[in-house]
């Protein structure tokens, strides 16, 4: 990865009418990067990637591609390529018509035209497919199609808005890893939109976590998984989801829950006085103990045993449902009582303003 930042975004704020729906967001990502918006529906991702690829304006801020500003450039100017959701192919187009056609406009000689299509189709495994129209393909199928027609371009940037939402799950899994396969290929910068926490922990090198227009965490996958910010953040990323818990916090550390339990943790910043808190933990952070022990009693009301990995689905006693996920199998049976045992290094706390995840030593 080189010192030379592909996008720079300062300050991007986008509002249509009265309504803000992008609030400020300051932005930069390297060369050779892969980077993965995610967030919930509405959150702005997807009209970010408009605004970087020039399909929508910005309200104001500046967006600059390898340093140079390209507010008010047009979207044929800006060395990007896209991949829609929808494959966009053209039905009455071969697969080589449809990948060449875009250069073919930019005037570009056919010789170098071919070269582009062949090493393309080539690199996605599509070269016997080059005389078939696209209604003669699979999903998985166009949707190479679909990427082969940006990499034809050479683009400085790619990017990709949900591309595999269309796909059965098997061919999500299949796709995940042939575009993470294509990025270590190519070693271009990559910009990756999807509402999936799964692609996004699995195919990025950073994640940037959006809600209402705005970067609530950026980092590495497990740098996000494991620290998160706030409660948003943790709750988003990971399946199953972090467990939350209701109790208040003590500057002395002690989290007293509304389930019965307290646990005492040191904290790493100065609280004034109790308040009201949330403690988190991850499922695969709690400990099981079928014949007595733990510190809290569970009620299970459904389990999942998956082989490899059995997941459990109970209650506490004030009602709190909590899910535990377990590295084994081991006998269940609904209504049983199980104790529980959270891994302190496991635990997070969330309060104050915003939710946000207090410093703790481990």
């Amino acid at each position: 990865m080189t010192n030379s930042s592909a996008l720079t975004l300062r300050q991007i704020r986008k509002s249509f009418g009265a309504v803000d729906v992008i609030h400020g967001i300051d932005l930069q990502i390297e060369e050779g990067e892969f980077i993965v918006f995610v967030g919930p529906s509405g959150c702005g991702k997807s009209t970010l990637l408009r605004l970087i690829a020039g399909l929508d304006d910005t309200t104001s801020g500046d967006i600059m591609i390898r340093d140079r500003v390209v507010n008010g450039v047009p979207a044929s100017e800006r060395g990007l390529s896209m991949v829609f959701q929808s494959y966009a192919l053209y039905p009455h187009m071969s697969v080589r018509q449809n990948l060449s056609f875009g250069l073919e406009n930019l005037r570009m000689a056919r010789e170098e035209i071919d070269r582009r299509v062949d090493g393309a189709a080539k690199l996605l495994q599509i070269d016997m497919l080059l005389d078939r129209r696209p209604g003669q393909l699979s999903g998985g199928q166009r949707q190479r199609v679909a990427i082969g027609r940006a990499i034809v371009r050479e683009p400085v940037i790619f990017l990709f808005d949900e591309p595999l939402s269309n796909l059965d799950a098997e061919l999500r899994l299949q796709m995940r890893v042939e575009i993470s396969n294509l990025h270590a290929e190519l070693g271009n910068t990559m910009i990756y939109v999807t509402h999936d926490q799964v692609e996004a922990m699995t195919m990025a090198d950073r994640i940037v976590v959006l809600r209402k227009g705005r970067i609530e965490q950026l980092g590495r996958p497990l740098d996000l998984y494991n620290h998160p910010a706030n409660r948003f953040v943790a709750g988003f990323l990971g399946a199953p989801q972090m467990n939350f818990l209701k109790g208040r916090v003590s500057p002395d550390g002690r989290v007293d829950l509304e389930c019965g339990h307290s646990q005492t943790l040191t904290l790493g910043e100065t609280l004034v006085g109790q308040t009201e808190a949330t403690l988190g933990i991850r499922p695969e952070g709690i400990e099981v103990f079928l014949e007595g022990g733990g510190d809290l009693v569970a009620k299970v009301q459904n389990y999942e045993q998956l082989g490899a990995v059995t997941y459990i689905y109970t209650t506490l006693p004030n009602g709190e449902t909590l899910t535990v996920q377990l590295p084994q199998q081991i006998p269940l049976r609904r209504g049983q009582e199980i104790g529980v045992r959270f891994d302190p290094a496991r635990v997070h706390v969330f309060a104050g303003e915003g939710e946000r995840a207090l410093e703790l030593v481990r």
